[in-house]
């Protein structure tokens, strides 16, 4: 099976998500960038997927870098590059017979090029969709797993057995 990548346009989800446009708009954009990594960390983990988002260096100039983040690559394109021309570029450099790359983006321009160069692409809304949905299966598995040592159907209450509890120490320690 071939290995997953997902390259998402950053700021084409800040500029899409609900939460995200919310946090642009009152111009708490490291916060936006902040939460967009942190919701797409869990993603990638629950989906094993490897992530790679790129942000434009035009609205932070100067800080062309990548780093990792959550277990996601993160790149600040170069101030003279778009994330658009970056993405093209690497989408076609990394999709091969091994590695099946997904480029999400709302961008039509962006999805037809990355589209012809082999890769699949996605929209913000599709990839937000997906992405709510692995959160609600997430918090559901961790429900579960919360509950996996309770006694289901018992006609005790928690309180006697917890006494039932206490009573069966008391009584291993008089054997001893």
């Amino acid at each position: 099976m071939k290995k997953q990548l997902l390259i998402v346009d950053g700021y084409n989800m800040i500029g899409a998500w609900p939460e995200l446009v919310k946090l642009k708009n009152q111009n708490k954009l490291e916060d936006a960038r902040e939460a967009l990594l942190h919701r797409l960390s869990n993603y990638a983990k629950y989906e094993d997927l490897e992530v790679i988002v790129v942000f434009d260096a035009q609205l932070v100039p100067g800080i062309q870098q990548t780093y990792k983040k959550y277990r996601l690559t993160v790149i600040f394109t170069k101030e003279d590059e778009t994330a658009d021309s970056y993405i093209e570029r690497i989408a076609g450099e990394k999709n091969d017979r091994l590695t099946q790359v997904t480029v999400a983006t709302s961008d039509l321009a962006e999805q037809w090029l990355v589209f012809s160069k082999g890769a699949l692409r996605t929209s913000a809304n599709e990839l937000y969709k997906s992405v709510k949905k692995s959160e609600r299966t997430i918090a559901i598995h961790a429900t579960d797993i919360h509950f996996q040592d309770f006694r289901r159907n018992s006609p005790w209450n928690l309180e006697q057995l917890s006494k039932l509890s206490e009573k069966m120490d008391e009584l291993s320690k008089k054997k001893d």
